[in-house]
């Protein structure tokens, strides 16, 4: 997480503020945006698996325009305009996976007051396939197509959230190219952030799962098992047998010392 200010530079001053960001996952923001700030992505445990940047700008994003570097010029990420769209995700490729550098210019203009340039962004593996932005890379794993019975004990073992439930609702929205399944949470087994939680009035466990629009999801009746991994803040699909499904290959699969992991069944 970073936070910065354009207030804080020197009025006269030419030179380009720089900072440099070591995670492959976080969040920039630049307060009253003023001239240009230069980003550099440069995560400690950078390899050569990581060739996509995401960027996904907060829904009050305003006050400049992102561009890449590439070969010493600049190409444009994501306009002041496209970040006041929700959901928006910008990705590109990464030429060079161990140094990624962005540049943000600030919009002219008279009144920065109350402006704010803020985004996350998330550095990807070439092994993810699907999501917001359909035009250029994505951000689900299993795409619309079900798991194989290898995939889907990769799964089990891999995934940011694993939990046993079933659908509550299925909601649609064309304009985003999304799908949102909301679940109603049975047993949770694994998740990184609290997307799932307990309902205070009820005490149930629910929680929103995203997917492709194109993936034409329906709510069906019985329990499943969801998988799949967080991005930006929410939860994207990956594979969802039902459960008896998963719970029979499992079986077979420990019999034959052939799961990649151990997985605690009911």
């Amino acid at each position: 997480y970073c936070l910065g200010s354009g207030l804080s530079w020197e009025p006269h001053s030419r030179a380009v503020e720089q900072v440099h960001l070591r995670c492959t996952e976080g969040s920039l923001e630049w307060m009253y945006p003023a001239r240009a700030l230069r980003v550099v992505l440069e995560p400690n445990l950078s390899s050569a698996q990581h060739t996509t940047v995401c960027i996904k700008p907060a829904s009050d994003f305003q006050g400049a325009s992102i561009y890449v570097e590439r070969a010493g010029q600049l190409h444009l990420v994501l306009s002041e305009a496209q970040g006041a769209r929700p959901h928006h995700v910008s990705c590109f490729s990464a030429h060079t996976p161990q140094r990624v550098a962005l540049f943000l210019q600030a919009s002219p203009q008279r009144d920065i007051s109350r402006r704010m340039a803020s985004f996350q962004y998330e550095l990807l593996s070439n092994q993810t396939t699907a999501g917001p932005d359909l035009k250029k890379m994505a951000l689900v794993e299993a795409m619309c197509r079900p798991c194989d019975n290898v995939e889907l004990l990769m799964a089990i073992c891999s995934s940011d959230f694993v939990v046993k439930g079933s659908i509550r609702n299925v909601s649609h929205d064309s304009e985003n190219h999304m799908s949102q399944v909301d679940v109603s949470v049975q047993k949770l087994y694994r998740q990184k952030n609290r997307i799932f939680q307990q309902d205070e009035a009820s005490g149930e466990w629910r929680g929103p799962i995203r997917t492709l629009l194109q993936c034409k999801v329906k709510k069906g009746g019985g329990d499943f098992l969801f998988t799949g991994n967080e991005h930006f803040g929410e939860a994207w699909l990956g594979c969802a047998p039902r459960f008896k499904d998963f719970t029979f290959i499992y079986q077979a699969a420990r019999e034959r010392g052939a799961n990649p992991c151990e997985f605690q069944l009911d």
